[in-house]
């Protein structure tokens, strides 16, 4: 690789352990710095569609994950009562199914593997607390005062990234009124690929992640001036929710859910860095640049994708400006394509649980096409 030997990825997530295995792949010393002593990542599930199977491809993880996954077709949606409204998501493309449905903690593993395979040097407990971004190289200070210099920095640590504010300034999320709600079951004996009910007040989706697993997911509005909610009212709010669902898989989860700790719950914000996401030698990448909300379900993909592209680039570039622009011309576009139209969405779906008409000519199909079509573009 002409343009970096030795590399700092800070975050150790889906973002990171990708751009990881994908630079690691072509010869690079990589490290990950992670804030966490061990990883404990809960099993809630994750969507991947066919893009980021191509990603995955990529770092020789698509085979593993759909073994360790739940390869499944089309989204089938319907109303609250369970009449059939219509289909979501691409037909299968070659290997690749429309869908996958895997525990996120399942995928870190699978990919934390490759990594550690691969010779990924993993700094766990720590993370960097001060940056000296060169023209030619950045040096930095960990959380034990000990500093290191890299040809890079690649920060993917998330939507509140400590580096991007060390990189760029402060730069804060916008939350967008809705909110998600995820728990984990046995797998229904009704379901055979993935279910999406839309009810007045919230929307549930049922998502198969192994042959004897699943997990729901459930949007709701929880209002702008405090989304956060305690916990001990996380159980009877889900039920309360769920009670507008009659069908039967609805119901059966809703007798389910009784530990709050087992309750994922999250406010759903909004970022977008300007373009571009790097500075001298350091640059932001997945949810830190582009945090997606998930009513296209693209967040973790788009990360997958990221590392990929900013590998190749690396590999093809004689100089890191020059892979850093590149990466950006195949990427900005493409993000802020998914980012758009999942705002967009989130904004209607707002409007519709508060029992306001949507704007004129708003389509919902039309934007989710039209996104699905991009998704589908080579990266």
């Amino acid at each position: 690789m002409s343009a970096v030997k030795k590399v700092l990825v800070v975050g150790g997530g889906i973002g990171g352990q990708s751009v990881a295995i994908a630079l690691a792949q072509k010869g690079v010393e990589v490290e990950i710095a992670e804030r966490l002593d061990v990883y404990n990542v809960y099993g809630v599930g994750i969507i991947q569609q066919m893009n980021a199977l191509r990603a995955l491809d990529e770092l020789g993880l698509a085979d593993e994950t759909m073994k360790q996954g739940y390869p499944y077709g089309q989204l089938k949606m319907n109303t609250a009562n369970g009449h059939f409204i219509g289909l979501a998501g691409a037909p299968p493309i070659g290997k690749y199914p429309s869908h996958n449905g895997i525990s996120r903690r399942t995928l870190h593993e699978i990919m934390y593997e490759r990594a550690i395979n691969l010779g990924v040097n993993y700094k766990m407990g720590t993370t960097v607390t001060q940056i000296e971004n060169n023209k030619d190289d950045v040096t930095v200070r960990f959380a034990d005062n000990t500093k290191k210099t890299y040809d890079i920095l690649i920060a993917s640590d998330g939507i509140n990234s400590d580096m991007r504010k060390l990189i760029f300034g402060d730069f804060k999320p916008r939350y967008m009124g809705v909110s998600v709600w995820r728990y984990a079951f046995k797998k229904h004996e009704d379901l055979d690929t993935s279910y999406m009910f839309y009810g007045k007040r919230s929307k549930i989706g049922f998502v198969p992640m192994s042959e004897d697993s699943m997990y729901m997911f459930l949007v709701s509005a929880e209002g702008a001036d405090n989304p956060w909610i305690e916990k001990s009212a996380y159980v009877p709010m889900m039920k309360d929710y769920l009670a507008e669902f009659p069908i039967k898989i609805a119901q059966d989860a809703r007798e389910q859910i009784t530990d709050p700790d087992l309750v994922n719950y999250r406010p759903i914000e909004a970022s977008h860095l300007p373009d571009p996401w790097y500075k001298n030698r350091a640059i932001v990448i997945g949810d830190g640049a582009h945090a997606t909300v998930p009513q296209l379900g693209s967040g973790a993909a788009l990360a997958l994708e990221d590392g990929v592209v900013l590998a190749e680039e690396l590999e093809n570039a004689t100089s890191v400006e020059d892979a850093f622009k590149a990466f950006m011309k195949r990427r900005y576009e493409r993000c802020m394509a998914i980012v758009t139209a999942s705002e967009t969405l989130a904004e209607w779906e707002l409007l519709e649980f508060e029992g306001k008409p949507l704007p004129e000519g708003a389509n919902m199909g039309q934007v989710i096409g039209k996104a699905m079509g991009v998704l589908m573009q080579p990266i």
